[in-house]
């Protein structure tokens, strides 16, 4: 698997392609459609992932052989990264799309200094949450946002302490 870090119009009309594919086949069954397409709209349009680039997002493509598989987008917050996007094609899961997505953060997170990953999880994406506990993250609880339209995001905040690598 490969990362590439969003730059141009193309690779931000590839995110919003993936996010309109895996959101409507992921998440429907967990908050319902009409859920899905104010957020698709809200934070996963191309207009909305071009001004988080703008604000100080960083989005990345993952690709594996010649496909875009699946994408992320974090965010420097108060010493840490927000990883607010995480998301991988169903066909692909299971096989270190994650893992590897994960291994790279850190890398990100030691290079800008940031002691710790966090991301909020929806409490009924079990399998997300699962994974994530498995690659080190710590579940703090719950916490519930306001989105606006009189949605909700019911979440778990989670957080990796990401390690400083020992010096020799």
């Amino acid at each position: 698997m490969n990362i590439e870090k969003v730059s141009t119009e193309t690779q931000i009309e590839t995110v919003a392609r993936l996010a309109c594919e895996i959101w409507n086949q992921h998440f429907i069954p967990i908050i319902g459609k009409a859920q899905v397409d104010y957020m698709l709209e809200k934070f996963q349009s191309k207009k909305a992932i071009s001004e988080q680039i703008e604000s100080d997002y960083s989005y990345y493509l993952l690709k594996a052989d010649d496909n875009y598989e699946g994408y992320m987008g974090v965010c420097p917050k108060e010493g840490e990264l927000f990883l607010s996007k995480l998301y991988i094609r169903a066909s692909q899961r299971g096989k270190g799309f994650g893992r590897k997505a994960i291994g790279f953060l850190e890398d990100l997170a030691r290079e800008r200094g940031l002691s710790k990953i966090t991301l909020t999880a929806n409490k009924n994406n079990t399998d997300a949450i699962k994974s994530y506990e498995k690659f080190g993250f710590a579940n703090l609880g719950v916490f519930v946002q306001d989105i606006g339209n009189g949605f909700v995001m019911d979440d778990y905040k989670m957080e990796k302490v990401v390690r400083r690598e020992e010096l020799c």
